[in-house]
């Protein structure tokens, strides 16, 4: 893709949706780290509908700790790999409340020091929280990636990197958010939405469906 197709295409995502955001719910960063570690390998509505029982309870690193491991798997067991992320959430919380004050660190080396956070959840915190201009890619992001011929890749860390580079920089903090959305409810894995996608004409996949759209 050339460089004026790449900032079309962000301009039209853009223009349908000019504030993007997470559909994790959350009110602080700590909420968001939590919410994000709890995410993996399941939705965010499923996410969502836990925590709005856990942070009503439970919304910092000292509550957390306070309701223990055993106490925080009652709010989570609707979650895949619950009992992990449980271990997680509560080592992490500990760390955070040793060695940051309970507060969330801001930098990347930090976050990704915390139990269960990579460098994907690290991403979507410094970004979605802090507001700095990362991309988290998630396997939405590297299918869109891949498929629009945005940022080629075979590895998520690859596909990252170039669009570190290739995403214009009026368009970078607000691209994770447009790509993973893109994903979700357009250019989805089994069947994309080639006929109502905005960026058909701009897209390289070669075996869209097929249709006219209803725009």
């Amino acid at each position: 893709m050339k460089p004026a197709e790449r900032r079309e295409l962000f301009a039209r995502l853009a223009e349908l949706n000019p504030k993007p955001t997470t559909e994790l719910e959350y009110s602080t960063p700590f909420e968001l780290l939590v919410a994000v570690t709890l995410s993996a390998q399941a939705t965010d509505v499923g996410v969502n509908k836990a925590t709005r029982k856990l942070f009503p309870v439970a919304n910092t690193p000292e509550a957390i700790l306070a309701l223990g491991e055993d106490g925080l798997k009652k709010f989570i067991s609707t979650i895949g790999l619950f009992n992990a992320k449980a271990a997680n959430v509560n080592a992490a919380c500990r760390l955070l409340v040793e060695r940051h004050g309970g507060e969330v660190p801001r930098d990347r080396d930090s976050l990704e020091a915390l139990p269960g956070v990579g460098r994907k959840t690290a991403n979507v915190v410094l970004n979605t929280a802090f507001g700095e201009p990362t991309i988290a890619v998630d396997t939405h992001i590297f299918r869109v990636a891949n498929r629009t011929g945005l940022a080629p890749g075979k590895t998520v860390r690859a596909v990252e990197d170039k669009l570190m580079k290739v995403v214009p920089a009026q368009f970078r903090l607000d691209a994770h958010h447009w790509l993973i959305l893109h994903g979700r409810y357009v250019c989805k894995a089994r069947k994309p939405d080639c006929p109502n996608c905005v960026i058909r004409d701009l897209c390289r996949f070669r075996d869209k469906t097929p249709g006219d759209g209803k725009r």
